[in-house]
C-alpha cells in the first residue's frame, strides 16, 4: 500500500487538516485535560529535579515545547490545532498563575511549600522522605553552600523551586555532625558504646549533639550510634574540640568504627 501524495504547501491540510471544524473544541478539552494532568503529576513527583521550575513553570516548558514541535516537521499535524493548543496552554499558564496569587490553597497544591530539614544542627528524617531527599542528598547540599558541619546551621528549608535556603550562625557555631569530608568517601568514627566519651558528640542518624562525659546511651530519635562533634571537621583546632575516648567497661581499649559498620 502505498502512502498518500503530499501536495506541498496545501493550505487545507497545513490550516484545518482532514478533521470536522467541531474537532477543534475536541482540542480544547484534551489541551486541558493533559495540562491539568501534566501538572499534578509533576507536584506528586517531589521537587528535588526540578531546580529553578515550580511545577506549573515546568508544565508550560514541557506542554509549549511538544506543541510547538510537532507541527514542525509532521505533515498531518495541522498547524491551526497547533497554534490553538499553544494559545491555551499559556492562557492556562495566565489563569493558573491569577489563582496561584488569589488562593493559598491553590499554591500551595500547584507550587508546594517549603519543608524545614534542618533546626539547630538536628535533621528532620520524617522531612527528608517527605522531600524525597536522602542524608547524603542533603549534605550534597550543604556542602555546595560552605557548610563543614551540621552545628553551623541554624535553618535548612527545602524550598519550592527544589532549592535548599541554608541559615548559618552569624558567630562561632556550636560543634556539631560532620558533613565534609563526603561520606562516601570518608565516613566518621563511630563511637563504641563500651568506651567513656569525654566532649561533644554527635548522632550519626539526626544530627543532635550533646556533652558527654560517661558511656553513650540512646539518642531521643532512638538512635545510639554516636560520633564526635566537631566545629571544624578540615582543621586541627576544630577537630581537637571533638570527643576523646577513655577505657570503658572492657578496659580493652578500642578506638571505634567507621559509622557505616556495626
Amino acid at each position: 500500500m502505498s502512502a498518500p501524495e503530499i501536495v506541498p504547501f496545501d493550505l487545507q491540510r497545513m490550516f484545518l487538516g482532514d478533521a470536522p471544524p467541531l474537532f477543534l473544541l475536541e482540542i480544547v478539552f484534551r489541551t486541558v485535560v493533559i495540562f491539568l494532568w501534566l501538572v499534578f503529576l509533576l507536584r506528586i513527583t517531589g521537587k528535588r529535579g526540578l531546580a529553578q521550575l515550580s511545577p506549573l513553570e515546568l508544565a508550560i516548558v514541557i506542554g509549549l515545547g511538544s506543541a510547538a514541535g510537532d507541527p514542525m516537521f509532521y505533515p498531518e499535524v495541522p498547524l491551526i490545532h497547533a497554534m490553538l493548543v499553544l494559545a491555551l496552554v499559556v492562557m492556562m499558564q495566565r489563569w493558573l498563575s491569577k489563582l496561584v496569587i488569589r488562593s493559598e490553597r491553590v499554591e500551595t497544591f500547584v507550587e508546594g511549600q517549603p519543608v524545614e530539614l534542618v533546626r539547630d544542627g538536628v535533621m528532620s528524617h520524617p522531612a527528608l522522605s517527605a522531600a524525597n531527599l536522602s542524608r547524603e542528598d542533603l549534605f550534597e547540599r550543604l556542602r555546595a553552600q560552605g557548610v563543614r558541619q551540621l552545628g553551623e546551621v541554624q535553618r535548612a528549608y527545602f524550598e519550592q523551586d527544589g532549592n535548599l535556603t541554608v541559615f548559618t550562625h552569624a558567630q562561632d557555631a556550636p560543634a556539631g555532625l560532620p558533613v565534609v569530608p563526603p561520606w562516601d568517601l570518608e565516613e566518621p568514627t563511630a563511637l563504641s558504646p563500651d568506651l567513656l566519651a569525654v566532649g561533644p558528640v554527635a548522632c550519626l542518624h539526626c544530627g543532635r549533639t550533646q556533652p558527654a562525659s560517661g558511656l553513650l546511651g540512646d539518642c531521643t530519635c532512638g538512635h545510639s550510634r554516636w560520633a564526635a562533634a566537631t566545629t571544624d571537621p578540615l582543621g586541627a583546632a576544630g577537630a581537637g574540640r571533638g570527643a576523646s575516648l577513655d577505657a570503658g567497661k572492657d578496659g580493652g581499649g578500642r578506638t571505634g568504627t567507621p559509622a557505616g559498620q556495626s
